[in-house]
């Protein structure tokens, strides 16, 4: 820690409060974030408090989590919110914040709960606000970023999207040339591997030659096997598996994965290893949710829960069966289907189920060919946003506390 430090109290770094309540009938449509108890939770048009804010969970799931806006906002009730920064950097607040440990001063019984006049009298070091604004702009690179390249694997992913919805979808190379017409955006030599006519098909009205194939019959799939507690390893080798939880925001996070041996992993649950490229979609709990297994998440193993899906060699490719599996058709599909009063659950008896309209190989592979490099430029990315995401959350503790100085953590970045 270093000695040209404040130490001061957490009432001396910044003024909090509770914030103000506003159901949903109240709300109306504007441009004004709503910070709840785990961010912006939705938009309002009054503005509440002036921007930048910061915000803390007080409760539950969400205690001692926290946000930052750089607008004008509105703090709901299920937050604490800073009302006076009290001369120090506001992103640097929300670094110190996240990085705090709020567990030792629970006020609540049943669930955890912040109370302000607990935190108040605790003694903290900080820098003074001119350091104070070098860290929080060294940890503002890393996280704009990471930003950076998530927003662009969001356009990524929209122009798979769109092209797999015209192609396979609402077939609009076939209603083009059906009515005379050159399809739009496609090259003379792919359009001619589209019909000009339909055909009627048990799924309807489908372009003339394409088949409708049963799921099982073009898409490779297999459910986790369902590995018990007394298996897990608690040490930090051996095989990580998944459970639903590790899949979010179309990636998997891995950090609570648990383990069992590399005997047991290589031995009798073998077949469960899973590949770069395979996609794996929760079947329990909140369906459909879909990641991308890349390789820095080797090695790793299915469980429970959880369907990995490869495409059938010679009938799809992986870009039509993970935008298949994205579709509103599918999850509508998922949803409908699953059985449990609790918690549904969807699993491989759902899926024999399920038909599709499977164009011929021809069209698949030239959308491969489009797409796989959109693809690859987003698995490039979600690497990168890893990498940096773990230099950042390696760094903040040591940058907050005073334990690593600017010059030393990295100067290019600053």
């Amino acid at each position: 820690m270093s000695s040209e430090w404040r130490q001061i109290t957490f009432g001396d770094f910044l003024g909090i409060q509770r914030g103000h309540d506003l159901p949903d009938q109240s709300r109306r449509s504007g441009n004004v974030p709503i910070l709840g108890s785990f961010g912006i939770t939705g938009f309002h048009d009054t503005v509440k408090v002036k921007g930048p804010g910061v915000t803390i969970g007080r409760s539950g799931a969400s205690f001692g989590v926290a946000a930052y806006t750089d607008k004008d906002y509105w703090p709901l009730n299920t937050a604490l919110y800073v009302t006076d920064f009290k001369g120090n950097d506001p992103k640097f607040v929300f670094y110190f914040l996240k990085q705090f440990d709020f567990s030792a001063y629970n006020s609540g019984s049943a669930q955890p709960s912040l109370n302000r006049n607990n935190l108040y009298p605790i003694s903290i070091c900080v820098p003074y606000p001119d350091e104070q604004k070098l860290i929080s702009n060294f940890l503002s690179t890393l996280d704009d970023r990471i930003t950076l390249l998530r927003e662009t694997n969001t356009t990524l992913e929209a122009i798979a999207q769109v092209l797999f919805k015209s192609w396979f979808v609402d077939f609009d190379p076939v209603h083009a040339k059906q009515q005379g017409l050159e399809p739009e955006g496609i090259d003379t030599e792919t359009a001619e591997l589209f019909p000009d006519n339909f055909e009627v098909s048990e799924l309807g009205l489908v372009p003339m030659g394409w088949k409708v194939e049963p799921l099982s019959d073009v898409f490779d799939y297999k459910e986790g096997p369902g590995i018990r507690n007394w298996q897990y390893t608690n040490s930090d080798k051996g095989t990580k598996f998944i459970n639903i939880r590790c899949i979010q925001d179309n990636d998997l996070s891995l950090g609570t994965a648990s383990r069992i041996t590399d005997e047991e992993a290589n031995g009798k649950y073998a077949h469960f290893h899973l590949r770069p490229w395979d996609v794996v979609v929760s079947t329990s709990g909140t369906l459909g949710k879909s990641a991308i297994v890349r390789k820095e998440h080797l090695p790793l193993m299915l469980n429970t829960s959880v369907i990995r899906f490869r495409p059938v060699e010679g009938q799809l490719g992986f870009c039509f069966v993970y935008e298949y599996l994205n579709t509103p058709e599918f999850l509508y599909k998922l949803e409908s289907m699953a059985s449990g009063s609790v918690q549904k659950n969807f699993g491989p008896m759902h899926l024999k189920q399920i038909k599709l309209v499977c164009p011929p190989f021809e069209i698949v592979s030239r959308y491969e060919t489009i797409c796989r490099p959109l693809f690859n430029k987003l698995i490039e990315n979600r690497a990168q946003a890893q990498i940096l995401a773990n230099l950042r959350d390696t760094l903040l503790p040591r940058l907050i506390s005073g334990q690593l100085r600017l010059p030393e953590a990295s100067p290019g970045l600053v």
